[in-house]
């Protein structure tokens, strides 16, 4: 693998969720046609409502879940066709944040073993080495050295998600999937938390895939936005050049929304009606189209196709006039 060549290659990901042999429920189809590439070193941002299927992309590539379709290639290895064995090795060079600092850790563990667990299961290096290890990643996190032997609950919420940081550094992985880092903690404490991950990501030069809701924090940390619906892409983009001239109307809606202290940044307000549909029974067509207020009635009989409408920059809509 080269610099010109993609790190990460997502091709065609769908994950289905079956409601059961015994349930009259019809499958869920969480994820649809989902493909994107990162290069080495980037930050990715995926954003969208609640249900729009973040998680479950982040999960799927790291195959925390199976995913139904597609194919996943990180750093030349198709990660979607290892076996159990080859993929348990595989874990060493790519790990999970999690959002919620306090059930992701065991209050049944020393901070030591949490973060020695996981390179005894893998079998790296010896007792001491780990030690070694463990300590390094809390230092690199700021927290203090005696840290190591204590537990969960004596720390507060952002020095949780300082440890939960820390547990996926100790692997010294290529790719980290941060899953909401920040949603749990105090407003005062997330910004501490959020200029750490991105002084790291720099520092380690890290590919991550940032999931979040905030708006701000994804234009402050991310190279590339990806804009999701619905489990499907809507937009993808630069993120200065998705934040000035957002192409898709629900990118523009979301944008709108969310307060911004950028006084020279002037967003049409536009607001969404109603709720974002169930994923069992999803729209035809445009996904979009029942909360759209551009819709047309050709946008119910075609699925919109991610199409380049700059370098770099694509959008799925079939209405070419309201770019």
């Amino acid at each position: 693998m080269t610099d010109t060549q993609p790190y990460l290659s997502v091709e065609h990901l769908s994950k289905q969720f079956s409601s059961g042999a015994f349930s009259r429920a019809p499958d869920v189809k969480v994820l649809r046609d989902i493909s994107f590439q990162m290069m080495h070193g980037q930050v990715v941002g995926l954003v969208g409502e609640s249900g729009s299927g973040k998680t479950t992309i982040g999960r799927s590539i790291l195959r925390l879940i199976e995913p139904t379709a597609g194919r996943v290639t990180m750093g030349g290895v198709d990660v979607t066709a290892l076996s159990a064995r080859e993929l348990r090795k595989q874990r060493r060079k790519m790990q999970y944040i999690f959002q919620d600092p306090y059930s992701s850790l065991s209050p049944r563990m020393s901070i030591g073993q949490i973060l020695t667990e996981g390179l005894e299961i893998q079998r790296i290096g010896t007792a001491a080495e780990r030690r070694a290890r463990a300590r390094d990643a809390l230092a690199a996190v700021d927290l203090p050295v005696d840290a190591y032997d204590r537990y969960a609950h004596e720390f507060s919420g952002g020095q949780r998600q300082r440890i939960g940081i820390a547990r996926a550094l100790v692997f010294d992985p290529d790719f980290i999937v941060a899953d909401e880092p920040v949603s749990a903690l105090d407003v005062s404490i997330q910004a501490q938390v959020i200029n750490l991950i991105r002084d790291l990501q720099q520092r380690l030069n890290l590919t991550m895939l940032f999931i979040s809701h905030d708006l701000a924090v994804v234009e402050y940390i991310c190279d590339v936005v990806i804009v999701l619906y619905l489990g499907r892409i809507m937009e993808m983009a630069p993120a200065a050049e998705l934040y000035a001239s957002p192409a898709h109307p629900y990118t523009r809606a979301l944008l709108s929304a969310a307060p911004s202290t950028n006084l020279e940044r002037k967003v049409e307000r536009q607001k969404l009606t109603g709720d974002i549909p169930s994923p069992s029974n999803p729209p035809s067509g445009c996904v979009f189209r029942t909360r759209c207020p551009f819709a047309i009635d050709a946008c119910a009989a075609e699925v919109p196709a991610l199409r380049e409408i700059a370098p770099g920059h694509t959008r799925a809509c079939i209405r070419e006039d309201i770019l």
